[in-house]
């Protein structure tokens, strides 16, 4: 296979079918929803988001970029996710909607899976406390966009509302890290070094986390605990 036969991107949609999200279907659609009423408030036909928050708020999927770009597109009747090859096919099991899968054979080839959705010559929403000069520079070269509007802050107003799912999440994660603390506060004695007070809440939180939320994706829990001339 030549460099030119190789695929810009593809649909990587392996694995069966999607995994329970952090949230229901419905709690998702309801986000999309309140972006689009967004988004035809400022005139924007399609949103490009960038920033893990808002990736994870509308789709579910939360990136870990590895020096690789991410993104979700957002028009009026579709959400897809872009990612990168590396994650093969999880983030389109742990998205709402769609995902298309870059690949990196050729440079910029995540712009031209964002071109794909978003089309060109559009009015595009982009997150300006996010999206770098040089990001600008390649959506300006890929999207020809009629104009670009801020729509962060419009993002960041929605998930400051908060659903009654996220508050039970909340709770639920508060609950977590309450049995942290309890473990820290037994672990503590004259002499232990911090790791393994630190340690000890952290196991206790992951233990109560794969107990209350079985079909989770764990990432990294963590405990800061600072003794001594630290605190």
């Amino acid at each position: 296979m030549t460099m030119t036969e190789r695929p810009e991107f593809f649909r990587f949609h392996n694995g069966g079918d999607k995994v329970p999200l952090p949230f229901s279907s419905d709690e998702y659609d309801a986000r999309l929803t309140g972006l689009r009423a967004a988004m035809a408030e400022a005139g924007v036909e399609v949103a490009v988001l960038t920033s893990m928050q808002n990736i994870a708020y509308y789709s579910g999927f939360l990136y870990c970029s590895f020096g690789r770009p991410y993104g979700l597109v957002v028009t009026a009747t579709e959400s897809v996710t872009i990612s990168a090859g590396i994650d093969a096919g999880q983030p389109w099991r742990r998205c709402h909607g769609d995902n298309i899968t870059y690949t990196d054979w050729a440079r910029d080839n995540y712009w031209r899976a964002i071109r794909s959705v978003a089309g060109e010559g559009r009015r595009v929403g982009i997150e300006g406390d996010h999206m770098t000069l040089a990001a600008q520079t390649a959506m300006t070269a890929f999207l020809s966009p009629s104009e670009m509007v801020d729509i962060a802050p419009a993002t960041m107003r929605q998930r400051m509302m908060k659903s009654p799912a996220e508050i039970d999440l909340i709770r639920a994660g508060a609950a977590v890290a309450d049995v942290g603390g309890y473990a820290i506060r037994d672990a503590i004695r004259e002499g232990t070094r911090e790791i393994d007070v630190a340690m000890a809440g952290r196991d206790a939180m992951e233990l109560e986390i794969a107990s209350r939320f079985p079909d989770a994706e764990y990432r990294d829990t963590w405990v800061w605990f600072q003794s001594g001339l630290n605190t």
